[in-house]
């Protein structure tokens, strides 16, 4: 697992350019995350990296192409110090864990991070930093794989007939 560090005011052109908002396959919009930012991105990213990030993550227009194009590229998890407000709830959406940890600009890309989501931490090899509760309702649906894949899970309410 790979901590790729971003700072502060990541927006969502950064993370997927708009000329490909035309394509909604998160393994095709994976291959130009972070185009003309990061490149190696896109070519070096794996399963179970994370990214980690100052403030304001994911500002700018609200589509759901930048949460789509992380998962696709196997990113489970986005820690930051605060996140833009529709992003986040994009991210949960999606299925991708947005982790508000305020003290997110001390870990570094050579860091190995565990978190603890009931306890409400995570940590590196040399240090802990709380993070805040996500509410349990949100893990489900990024535990099921997004808010569409939640919803087949729920069973339908009988109809009142009279």
């Amino acid at each position: 697992m790979r901590v790729w560090k971003f700072g502060n005011d990541i927006d969502t052109d950064a993370i997927i350019p708009g000329r490909f908002l035309t394509i909604y396959d998160p393994k095709e919009l994976a291959k130009h995350a972070f185009e003309g930012t990061r490149d190696e991105f896109s070519k070096e990213a794996q399963p179970g990296d994370i990214i980690v990030a100052g403030t304001n993550f994911g500002c700018g227009s609200s589509r759901e192409h930048a949460p789509l194009a992380l998962k696709g590229a196997g990113i489970k998890m986005v820690v930051a110090q605060s996140f833009a407000r529709i992003f986040y709830r994009n991210s949960v959406n999606t299925g991708v864990f947005p982790v508000i940890c305020p003290e997110a600009d001390k870990i570094t890309e050579d860091d190995k991070l565990t978190v603890n989501f009931d306890e409400g931490w995570l940590e590196t090899e040399k240090e802990r930093y709380e993070i805040e509760p996500l509410p349990p309702f949100l893990r489900k649906i990024i535990q099921a794989g997004g808010l569409v894949e939640y919803a087949k899970t729920i069973e339908e309410p009988e109809i009142c007939t009279k």
